[in-house]
């Protein structure tokens, strides 16, 4: 009788832990689909502000209470031009599950179908490079998230078309951005967020 007891509370325990871990998946992947995801960065092209390894998170309902600003460091779907090639996944559904959810809080790294610059031109603007300094609309653009002394190389001027946003990664002399995309400026539409906070390493914790 009391084997029998233990063994029901055993199957219980298991049913329930069962339970628990599918919710927690779900949780997941609802944050990660409408609300915020944490990102691994991958690259150097966003130091010193963004350093490799960093983790950070995405807020997804940024852009629904407010237009996009330029200064703004987002993530976006990278160009197709700069996608690989695509295979079918053909890993276990519960595989695929864990990684999605590895992916959302950040201990995973994520495809290098997602990248992370900063917003420097907005539909209308015309940005160019002149002796490594940026201009918006004739006017010299402050940038004082940029190491001293650091140059960006000569291009435009161009003309942001309407939807598109002109991004730079901070790290100018290291980094794939607008001026070397053959699309140039990206669509608005491929955004998936702006980076709010950086939540590893722990010692730099700091709001972005």
């Amino acid at each position: 009788m009391g084997a029998s007891r233990g063994a029901s509370a055993t199957l219980r325990t298991v049913r329930e832990g069962a339970v628990l871990v599918a919710v927690a998946v779900l949780v997941a992947f609802l944050v990660k689909t409408f609300v915020a995801q944490a990102f691994y960065i991958p690259s150097p092209s966003m130091v010193p502000y963004l350093k490799i390894n960093d983790r950070i998170v995405v807020s997804k309902l940024s852009y629904d209470l407010h237009p996009v600003q330029r200064g703004d460091v987002v993530v976006f779907k990278a160009p197709p031009s700069q996608q690989p090639l695509q295979l079918p996944d053909t890993s276990p559904t519960v595989v695929r599950w864990l990684r999605d959810v590895g992916t959302a809080i950040g201990v995973v790294a994520p495809s290098t179908e997602d990248y992370v610059k900063r917003v420097i031109g907005l539909p209308g603007d015309v940005v160019e490079a002149r002796g490594g300094r940026v201009y918006v609309n004739g006017r010299l653009l402050a940038e004082p998230y940029l190491p001293r002394g650091d140059l960006t190389s000569d291009f435009g001027p161009v003309v942001v078309p309407a939807g598109r946003l002109w991004v730079l990664g901070d790290n100018r002399g290291d980094s794939c951005d607008s001026r070397c995309f053959p699309e140039g400026a990206i669509p608005a539409s491929s955004v998936i967020g702006r980076a709010v906070v950086r939540v590893w390493p722990f010692g730099h914790l700091s709001f972005l």
